[in-house]
């Protein structure tokens, strides 16, 4: 008795439950979760945060194959010096530029911290020697800036974006500007 004095109680007000909730199961239905995620990703930029010197910089995570401590390398005759040699990374041979040498001009100091970031150039592996990984940040695409600071620099042609956060200033670099360019391609030295 008691179970029918409640549903007949809800009379009126049951049908506008029912309609509120029949409201709400058209709203889960018609929403979209693969455009919800896809729209996160879109404002989520994860990127592998280092330092070059004293620049602290990131590129997209999706530019990295892999980072590992300063390799045992092979020198190779015939070669600028800031292309240092080959290394072995588990079977693969890469070239090792230092790449603080390449733009600055000066040797990066190989201390504990010396890391070399794995990527592809022009489809092949590549080796280059950084001061310093720090790890994976994400930021938000929000908050990305452009980067005049960075127009006096060596980095001029590689970052003209930023994200700035309360600590510092991350100097988006794009690691495809590296295959770009002739001189660091070509690591042959002129005879």
């Amino acid at each position: 008795m008691k179970g029918d004095q409640s549903t007949h109680s809800q009379g009126s007000s049951g049908t506008g439950l029912l309609a509120l909730l029949s409201k709400y199961e058209q709203r889960s239905v018609n929403h979209d979760v693969g455009e919800a995620s896809r729209q996160q990703q879109i404002s989520n930029w994860d990127g592998v945060v280092f330092r070059l010197g004293p620049h602290h910089l990131t590129c997209r995570i999706d530019q990295i194959e892999e980072i590992i401590a300063f390799p045992p390398f092979y020198p190779v005759p015939g070669t600028k010096d800031w292309l240092l040699g080959l290394a072995n990374v588990r079977g693969n041979l890469a070239p090792v530029s230092d790449l603080g040498w390449f733009l600055f001009g000066t040797r990066t100091p190989i201390t504990a911290r010396t890391r070399l970031i794995l990527t592809k150039l022009q489809g092949r592996l590549a080796g280059l020697v950084v001061d310093e990984v720090f790890g994976q940040r994400h930021f938000h695409t929000d908050d990305l800036t452009a980067a005049p600071d960075w127009e006096g620099t060596e980095l001029a042609d590689m970052v003209n974006q930023e994200f700035p956060t309360g600590e510092r200033r991350w100097g988006v670099f794009k690691m495809e500007e590296l295959s770009r360019r002739v001189d660091f391609m070509d690591g042959s030295r002129e005879q």
